[in-house]
């Protein structure tokens, strides 16, 4: 399908174009149009008309959203703001310049208006910042069949109606219902009488990852979202889940990689190389000045490795297995904290888990390592150390690099989340330079005072 809209679009075959338009679904005319040039990009959009543009902008990557909305006409623009849903309205106004927001505002309708500055009031990254208004809505003192009569008329606007929410007078979430509860049961049955408490929920100035936990965790096809006050604002659907969870994991992915910035929803080969420098080139730079302290650990040790030159076979062993199993503790503790299995308060139970582990596995690597220098090492030419004495110093410098590491690799992401950092960007980067330059200090400190050197 995508080479013909090529040969469509290469042809300036409008009716044709529009035709293939129709049949395929937006979210892959989306990326079709991530790929074009500003002229197909134009021509693309101008023929299919904003009714079709509609779902095809709201899947856009970010930055390429005003571009597009700007192809439009003022009356164009009017049907297809108003056609978006209020979530993907919001999201295009929290991405826009101020000066398109204020144009774009312009175009609205009154209550679209109002309703999309009521939202706007939230954070982009909140649980009120991704949720929908349209929901089913029903009060506790209506029957089955006036809540059927409500739902019908809402029917077109609502996100869904595979659960629909209960309010009491003031608007305050009461309970829920189901559409089967009401298809089952006779009209004249009072809604208080079949609906279910609503257990679950979440606040709107909650962070958009909780309330992707919440539906994670109990299964939910639609949130409600309510305020400080329980009165019912909207609801995030199970995709919201699934677009908030792929953004905060390539988020933490990025950030475990040393990589800064905002994460660019522009697909990698659409992404200019400027923009790939400028997120990658701060902290390898700052890495790099960090690595210089593991050069100037060596250049103090340089006497030592002079005297047993067979130290430094072992040198990249102990501080790459420092490396490794702090990277391993750090990455199961954010993994953790995501899901929420670990709280503030768990800190020192972290510690003392980590601790066990950390030492169990370096007294393992310790123990095979050490079975090699005695055993196997000598087999090969150049003998004449005493392989007893380098066994238990690499077998102690490793037992203690990777207890330590694993240590710090675990407590790292909870320090940086009490002081409001994110854990992914602070556990990596620092844990790596951390751990090479104390990984060294560790091995020739303890082989200096084993082999008496």
């Amino acid at each position: 399908m995508k080479d013909e809209l090529v040969r469509a679009l290469d042809a300036c075959d409008g009716s044709a174009l529009l035709s293939l338009a129709e049949d395929v679904h937006y979210a892959d005319l989306a990326g079709f149009y991530e790929d074009l040039n500003d002229e197909e990009r134009d021509f693309l959009l101008k023929t299919i008309g904003p009714e079709l543009a509609t779902d095809v902008v709201a899947e856009l990557p970010y930055p390429l959203i005003e571009e597009a909305l700007n192809h439009f006409k003022p009356a164009q623009l009017r049907v297809l703001l108003g056609n978006l849903s209020d979530d993907d309205r919001v999201d295009v106004f929290q991405v826009v310049s101020e000066e398109a927001q204020r144009r774009f505002f312009a175009l609205l309708g009154p209550r679209d208006k109002e309703l999309t500055k009521s939202l706007l009031k939230y954070d982009e990254d909140t649980a009120g910042g991704r949720m929908t208004t349209h929901c089913g809505r029903i009060t506790a003192d209506m029957t089955v069949k006036q809540a059927i009569a409500v739902l019908r008329r809402d029917k077109d606007n609502a996100e869904t109606l595979s659960r629909i929410f209960v309010v009491d007078a003031e608007g305050r979430l009461v309970g829920k219902v189901r559409l089967r509860d009401l298809a089952f049961n006779t009209w004249d049955t009072p809604i208080r009488d079949i609906m279910e408490e609503a257990l679950e929920y979440v606040l709107a100035s909650e962070d958009q990852e909780e309330a992707a936990r919440i539906l994670s965790r109990y299964d939910l096809i639609v949130l409600p979202v309510v305020d400080e006050f329980h009165h019912l604002l909207g609801v995030i659907t199970y995709d919201d889940a699934l677009e908030i969870l792929q953004e905060e994991s390539t988020e933490d992915i990025e950030k475990l990689a040393a990589i800064s910035g905002e994460h660019s929803e522009v697909s990698y080969l659409n992404t200019k190389v400027v923009v790939h420098y400028q997120r990658r080139v701060t902290w390898l730079v700052g890495l790099a000045f960090v690595s210089i302290a593991s050069g100037y650990v060596m250049f103090r040790f340089n006497n030592l490795l002079g005297r047993a030159q067979l130290l430094s076979l072992f040198l990249p062993m102990v501080v790459a297995a420092g490396g490794n199993s702090g990277g391993q503790a750090a990455t199961m503790v954010i993994r953790a904290m995501a899901l929420g299995e670990i709280g503030p308060g768990n800190a020192l139970k972290v510690a003392w888990k980590e601790t066990r582990t950390g030492f169990f596995m370096g007294i393992s690597l310790a123990i095979a390592i050490a079975l090699f220098i005695v055993f196997i090492l000598p087999r090969f030419p150049g003998s004449g150390y005493d392989f007893t004495r380098l066994a238990i110093s690499v077998a102690v410098a490793i037992t203690i690099q990777v207890l330590s590491a694993t240590v710090l690799g675990a407590m790292l992401p909870l320090v940086a989340r009490a002081i409001k950092l994110d854990p992914a960007v602070v556990s990596s980067p620092s844990l790596a330079s951390t751990v090479d330059v104390s990984g060294m200090l560790i091995y020739f400190t303890t082989a200096s005072a084993i082999l008496h050197l």
